[in-house]
């Protein structure tokens, strides 16, 4: 399976947070089955970075553990949202293949399921 995984939820609430938790289990789960698997942060979800570098988060831990699959964070995004500095701080790469935006459709003429959360 190759699955690009999108996180576009907004930090904002419980189900927000549920939401990205999902996503990064899922991520897990793909990655302890050898499948391809590239998390992307895009729109309201390129803040989660930014989030995941605080220190004591809850899904911290989780992120760490798929960190080595993300692909990165929507460059474009990560400006709008006030966050690009701490993207770069964090060692994430910032995307910026199609007008400043990670390249959905390359993912998917390779192959990529999309799926967004």
């Amino acid at each position: 399976m190759k699955a690009a995984i999108i996180i576009l939820a907004d930090t904002e609430n419980h189900g927000d947070m549920g939401r990205v938790a999902n996503a990064l289990e899922f991520a897990k789960e793909l990655k302890q089955s050898n499948d391809e698997v590239e998390l992307i942060f895009d729109g309201a979800g390129s803040k989660w970075v930014a989030e995941f570098a605080k220190r004591g988060h809850r899904l911290a831990p989780l992120f760490e553990t798929v960190k080595d699959r993300v692909g990165g964070v929507c460059d474009y995004c990560a400006g709008a949202f006030g966050v690009r500095e701490a993207v770069r701080a964090s060692g994430v790469p910032l995307l910026s293949e199609f007008d400043q935006h990670p390249s959905l459709r390359k993912r998917a003429a390779e192959g990529y399921q999309l799926i967004t959360f």
